[in-house]
């Protein structure tokens, strides 16, 4: 799993026992644990003065903190990042979370951004936490492209494939555009797009719309710019559309310490996806989930928030997307790792087999 690197921490064996049981209910429970209470969850015969000196030295080395005067501890970001890489214990699939991903296949023909977006809602569902799914680029040659007005300020392009793929992405329009425009622009780009695949498309439209300027209207032009644009990462949107976002409101969560301040900032954050591209940096190298935590997430840092992520990858190994959650710190990590795993494996084998 991804991490921070940190100095090698070699703990006596009641310090690691206190360690794990500590950090394993305040996973759990979310509150600060106490000498009295991990005494009865270790062993009756170990004495709660045994189990505080444990937890001084334990908050000596960095592991643990306590939030309040005279109350429990609560383990640091430091003190997760070492349970999650040394301790943690990963649970097996329940049946029924195994069934409900098994489902996301569902009868929606070639949709790969209805797979995607389905393969988002259960992810969020079963973790109770925001997920996040980054879509693959579209290589494959392109059959048609079509222009869908949402509202004043949104509007659809819907791509089709040589392959029978749909894929759409909502964008910013510029300001006055129509359904004449629309038509137009998807006129225009579809005069020339057969067999080309984005990439070439959206390099080839500058020198035509150049060559053919009196043919096409400003507003045109511009649809075609920023509709081309939602695939490539080269707009002010940064391919933003790639980025599926469900269960935002998981991350309101039940915690009476919730900073409202830092989940507006963290939904700023998601709305905007100005970074999309750092999602692939997290699982350019080798593949398996990675966990970030805390200040180690460099998207989401300054909310103190968890993301586990997993990249998503054709037979090859060859990297489409990624999948992953965003939570608090306090994640339940071994019920979640193994689910973002199995959801990235599933995707995985659903976009390449229709690539």
């Amino acid at each position: 799993m991804g991490k921070r690197e940190f100095e090698a921490i070699d703990l006596t064996e009641r310090n690691r026992e206190v360690f794990q049981a500590l950090v394993e209910m305040y996973l759990m429970n979310g509150s600060p644990v106490g000498s009295r209470t991990l005494s009865r969850e270790i062993d009756s015969e170990v004495s709660s003065s045994t189990i505080r000196n444990a937890m001084q030295d334990l908050e000596y080395l960095g592991l643990l903190e306590s939030p309040h005067i005279s109350a429990g501890r609560i383990p640091t970001e430091r003190g997760l990042r070492i349970f999650v890489d040394e301790y943690l214990e990963v649970h097996n699939l329940e049946e029924e979370e195994r069934t409900r991903l098994d489902a996301i296949a569902g009868n929606d023909g070639n949709d790969v951004t209805a797979w995607l977006d389905r393969a988002g809602s259960v992810l969020s569902e079963l973790t109770q936490s925001a997920s996040l799914v980054l879509a693959p680029k579209v290589e494959s040659p392109i059959r048609h492209i079509e222009f869908v007005s949402l509202a004043a300020d949104r509007a659809l392009v819907v791509l089709v494939t040589s392959d029978g793929r749909v894929e759409n992405r909502i964008f910013r329009p510029p300001a006055g555009q129509t359904p004449s425009a629309m038509r137009e622009a998807a006129n225009f780009i579809n005069a020339v797009a057969a067999g080309k695949n984005i990439s070439e498309l959206k390099n080839l439209m500058g020198a035509e719309i150049d060559a053919r300027r009196a043919e096409i209207d400003e507003i045109a032009t511009e649809l075609i710019r920023k509709g081309l644009a939602v695939w490539d990462n080269e707009s002010e949107d940064d391919g933003s559309a790639r980025l599926i976002v469900r269960g935002r409101s998981n991350l309101l969560g039940p915690e009476d310490n919730v900073d409202m301040g830092r989940i507006r900032e963290l939904f700023d954050d998601l709305e905007r996806k100005r970074d999309i591209a750092e999602f692939l940096d997290f699982v350019e190298e080798g593949d398996g989930v990675k966990v970030f935590i805390g200040s180690e997430n460099k998207l989401f840092s300054l909310t103190g928030s968890t993301l586990v992520i997993s990249p998503y990858m054709t037979g090859d190994r060859k990297i489409l997307g990624a999948v992953g959650v965003i939570g608090p710190k306090r994640l339940n990590y071994g019920r979640v790792v193994p689910i973002v795993d199995y959801t990235a494996q599933l995707v995985g084998k659903m976009v390449a087999g229709r690539q």
